[in-house]
This record gives C-alpha cells, sequence and structure tokens, in this order.
C-alpha cells in the first residue's frame, strides 16, 4: 500500500489553533511530515500567516499595517505570526505555503522570505489563484508549485501546464483512480485535502495518493503503518 505524505492542515490544527506556533510546534509531535500554512501580506508587505483575509475587529489583512496586524490575538493568546518567524518553527518537515492573495508588488517579498529561511529547498506555495502561481513560477522557476481545485476538470494536465505547476491540490471528494493514474501516469504528484475521517483516509491511502493533507495527522500515521 502507498505510504501518502502526512501534511498537518494550518498546523496540528485539531490540537491548538490552526496557523498559530502552538499548531506549528505540535505538528511534528503528532506525526506530520509537511505543514500545510497559509498567508496574506498587509498593506505595507509583510507576509503574514492566516486563514482568512479579515481579522475579527481589525479589518482586512490588506488594508492593515503589520503593527496593526500584531496588535490582534489569536484565541490561544498568541500574535498573529510573520512567515519568516513560522518557517523556523518547522525545520525538518516540508512546508506548503497557501498564497491566499497577493498583489504583484510583493511576489518578491514573498519570495524573499521563502528564500531567506532556513530550508528553502523544503518550502513550496500553492494557490486556488493559478494565475499567482504561474507568476510566481516566472519569477522563481525552481520554486516548487501546486494549484488548488475544487471541482473535476475534464483534464487536469493542462490545468497544471498552465500555471507551471506540478503538485496538483484536490478536495478530497473529488479524488478517484481515474485522478490518481491520470497524474501518476503524467509524471505529476496528487495531494488529497482536507481528509479526517478514518474511512477517507483509507480509501486514499489504497488510491495511492502523494499527501494526505488532515486536520488529524496522527490518524494518517495509524492507517498508514
Amino acid at each position: 500500500m502507498a505510504r501518502p505524505q502526512i501534511i498537518a492542515h494550518r498546523g496540528a490544527s485539531s490540537h491548538e489553533h490552526e496557523n498559530s506556533r502552538a499548531a506549528f510546534r505540535k505538528a511534528r509531535q503528532v506525526g506530520a511530515e509537511a505543514v500545510e500554512l497559509d498567508v496574506h501580506a498587509t498593506r505595507d508587505g509583510a507576509i503574514v500567516v492566516h486563514h482568512d483575509a479579515a481579522i475579527p475587529g481589525a479589518g482586512r489583512i490588506g488594508d492593515l499595517t503589520l503593527e496593526r496586524v500584531q496588535q490582534c490575538q489569536l484565541p490561544n493568546g498568541e500574535s498573529i505570526p510573520l512567515l519568516s518567524e513560522a518557517l523556523p518553527l518547522l525545520r525538518g518537515v516540508d512546508v506548503w505555503v497557501e498564497v491566499k492573495g497577493l498583489e504583484e508588488y510583493f511576489d518578491a517579498v514573498l519570495l524573499r522570505t521563502l528564500a531567506e529561511a532556513p530550508e528553502p529547498e523544503r518550502y513550496a506555495v500553492h494557490s486556488f489563484d493559478h494565475r499567482l502561481i504561474r507568476r510566481l513560477g516566472i519569477r522563481e522557476p525552481g520554486l516548487r508549485r501546486g494549484v488548488l481545485l475544487c471541482a473535476r476538470v475534464v483534464d487536469p494536465i493542462p490545468v497544471l501546464d498552465a500555471a507551471g505547476a506540478s503538485v496538483l491540490w484536490q478536495s478530497a471528494e473529488w479524488v478517484d483512480r481515474q485522478l490518481v493514474d491520470t497524474l501518476h501516469g503524467a509524471g505529476r504528484r496528487l495531494i488529497a485535502w482536507t481528509a479526517n475521517d478514518d474511512a477517507v483516509i483509507g480509501r486514499l491511502t489504497a488510491l495511492g495518493v502523494d499527501g494526505i493533507c488532515t486536520d488529524h495527522p496522527e490518524r494518517v500515521l495509524a492507517l498508514r503503518s
């Protein structure tokens, strides 16, 4: 049976608050081999780790300065981390950075943050905005890139090629044998997201996906063993 990579969704988010320093520290302890996290750029060009575009009580991250974002607290009492603060906590695991939204003039900031962090060879980007991924790839061809989908497309290979990506992140319910075979036959990789139920994790493992993004890394580890 295949051994899909165990990817902690927003860190170990079933154990600690999502996209927090605590969640990133916890991820490896519960069996994660990789971590997925989300980023936005502030008005003044800082890359911060947060899922939603807006911070409750403060407003859209893109309209806020870094100073204002750092005044906000997560429910666990931590401040919202910069990407440059999160990456050193994730030494020894791969990191998939989901770029939620990024104006083109901040592309260089994101790429520089990844290049200057401790293990740049372990970092990759993915997004629902395939144009953004294509843009980043033009600037940094060596950067590993993926695209997110939540639909069954007729042929995923042209979708990947158009974005310059090699990895498809597909919503778990849309993963089937045909998709796995098509991607592997073309030398591409498939990561399923977000799978938390044991039956779903077992089905994806049996299909031979390359990675499973989950809130419960320990469940994938147990079923994979």
